[in-house]
């Protein structure tokens, strides 16, 4: 079974001649073309305008804009060994507020920060050892959340899933296989930037897997129809009360299932944020209204018509049946548990 290209952030964000590469993934598969920035304010950026996707690799590349940020800081002739300092911890705030809602992006952030020590020298070269061991975390995790995740399905399934659920579905999918299950895969389109058409459809058909495209709004049809099993998203953010923070979207998805008496699960990998107590503490995203009145450039409406893009919403624990991670499976009432 092939290996999707996103399975792996080492084959999308990496660094090369001193600037980090990013294949953008607004243009995948159709076209496989790298952006380049040399420095902190151009990852940023990137991140913001949507070149990298799916929370666990957006954190990884927020890192590597960070370890750009030391290493100009640390070439700088004028600077205080304060200004320093100062000039990171800018470049971290900067980084962190590209997406507010997504929790491993700031986690993997303050604690790069927080293990500085800021008397020392060649925080770069310390900033990319803690890249290169996240990388290798995030890998982990996501097989072991996909591992857990195999376990609850059963030959014949068919999921729906939204967005791009990163590499434990491809794991998940993987593991199962492996476990004599045929699997199929239902993926909504995701607008407006068509994350599950581009990166998860894709990927999946990569795989030589069974796997069908749909509209946003034929979730609930194909549900009515029985062509749904399961339902798997992944999380931006888990609040420690079980509510999720994902692509928006997915709260109707859970909607739906529930009403149809289909299971709705969750990818959660590094389990809840600490820090948030329910799903009114998680902050939620509004993206540039523009991006819902255009479609590849082009405007789909009225020159007098509003759009209106809040970029996540919160799906209730009552909704969720389970939250797979890499620490085993847990319910919305025991998630709280996964730091146990």
């Amino acid at each position: 079974m092939q290996q999707p290209l996103l399975m792996h952030i080492d084959n999308s964000v990496f660094l090369r001649e001193g600037s980090l590469v990013m294949v953008d993934r607004r243009l995948l598969p159709a076209q496989k073309i790298e952006v380049t920035a040399a420095n902190f304010q151009k990852v940023a950026r990137a991140i913001e305008d949507m070149v990298v996707q799916g929370a666990g690799d957006i954190a990884i590349t927020a890192a590597y804009g960070l370890y750009l940020a030391a290493r100009e800081a640390e070439a700088h002739p004028s600077f205080t060994a304060e200004e320093r300092r100062q000039f990171i911890l800018s470049a971290r705030e900067r980084l962190v507020n590209t997406r507010p809602t997504g929790h491993h992006l700031k986690a993997l952030l303050d604690r790069m920060v927080t293990e500085l020590e800021w008397e020392g020298s060649a925080w770069s070269e310390r900033f990319l050892r803690d890249i290169r061991a996240a990388i290798e975390k995030q890998q982990r995790r996501s097989e072991m959340t996909g591992k857990y995740a195999s376990e609850c399905l059963v030959d014949g399934d068919v999921i729906l899933t939204h967005c791009f659920p990163g590499p434990a579905l491809f794991y998940m999918l993987g593991y199962a296989g492996v476990q004599g299950k045929k699997i199929g895969i239902i993926a909504t389109e995701t607008r407006p930037y068509l994350q599950g058409a581009r990166l998860t459809a894709w990927g999946v058909s990569e795989m030589e897997l069974p796997v069908m495209l749909i509209t946003d709004n034929m979730a609930a049809y194909c549900m009515s129809q029985g062509m749904i099993s399961k339902v798997f998203t992944a999380a931006d953010r888990i609040a420690m009360d079980g509510s999720v923070a994902n692509k928006v979207g997915t709260y109707q998805l859970a909607l739906a299932a529930h009403y149809h008496e289909l299971p709705f699960y969750i990818l959660g990998y590094g389990g809840p944020d600490r820090s948030c107590a329910s799903g009114r503490d998680i902050p939620i995203e509004i993206r540039d209204p523009e991006e819902v009145l255009t479609f590849n450039g082009m405007r789909t409406s009225g020159e007098r018509v509003r759009g209106f893009y809040p970029a996540f919403d919160i799906t209730p624990p009552r909704l969720v049946a389970e939250i797979f991670t890499d620490h085993g499976v847990f319910s919305p009432e025991t998630i709280d548990q996964y730091w146990k």
